[in-house]
């Protein structure tokens, strides 16, 4: 399979057989991405309320689209166009600093063999249930930037707990997100030796069970958008 960062908590995977799963799209005038124009299968939102995550209208294409949240209140599985999605509720960070905290959906799904998990939007500390939800999980897509999303200390912990083959960062500051209230991608890395760190400095990358790590290591992506 591949996968492609657009920025932000925005991913493009696409199975060996051509077929598209597309996370938690923005609002290009907001984030400070530029639209994205490759159609996709399916996208998975984390809610239908954040515009940094929900804008599922905008990806062409007439993809399925599958709210995490909605899926983890009404049983947290299906499958969908043959791929099995799961799902299990989340919160924004209780502290937030800009507004309420709203509900949101972490999920998973495996494509081509390989078990892909996305934090969604969660902004504090996982419960243990949370934790196991992840177990097994081969590629985390991983909240990188610090409040309003989880805290570092907290995201390496369960990085320590579930032990990803590779650990891939997204909703950090770069020199695209329009909002300034994140961390840069160095305080993240801090956390890893650097030998275990990797940048691809291309935006897409080609991964298959034989290719990844049996221990940690994290891969870097330059967003396409």
């Amino acid at each position: 399979m591949r996968i492609k960062w657009y920025g932000h908590a925005c991913f493009r995977i696409t199975s060996e057989d051509g077929r598209s799963i597309v996370t938690d799209p923005y609002t290009p005038e907001t984030a400070g991405y530029e639209p994205i124009s490759e159609a996709a299968d399916i996208v998975i939102v984390s809610s239908d309320n954040d515009t940094y995550h929900c804008r599922a209208d905008l990806i062409p294409g007439q993809p399925v689209v599958v709210n995490a949240l909605a899926l983890a209140l009404e049983g947290g599985h299906q499958v969908v166009n043959g791929f099995p999605v799961q799902a299990i509720k989340a919160m924004e960070a209780l502290d937030h600093h800009e507004h309420d905290p709203d509900q949101n959906g972490m999920y998973r799904f495996e494509v081509d063999g390989i078990h892909v998990g996305h934090l969604g939007d969660v902004g504090n500390p996982l419960t243990d249930e949370q934790m196991r939800f992840f177990s097994g999980i081969d590629v985390l897509l991983a909240l990188a930037g610090g409040h309003p999303t989880i805290a570092l200390d907290d995201l390496y912990a369960l990085i320590e707990r579930v032990r990803p083959r590779m650990v891939i960062p997204m909703h950090f500051r770069t020199l695209r997100y329009k909002p300034r209230n994140t961390f840069w991608i160095q305080s993240f890395l801090n956390y890893f030796d650097p030998k275990d760190v990797d940048f691809a400095c291309k935006t897409e990358i080609a991964l298959s069970s034989a290719n990844l790590s049996e221990s940690t290591r994290v891969m870097v992506l330059t967003h396409a958008c």
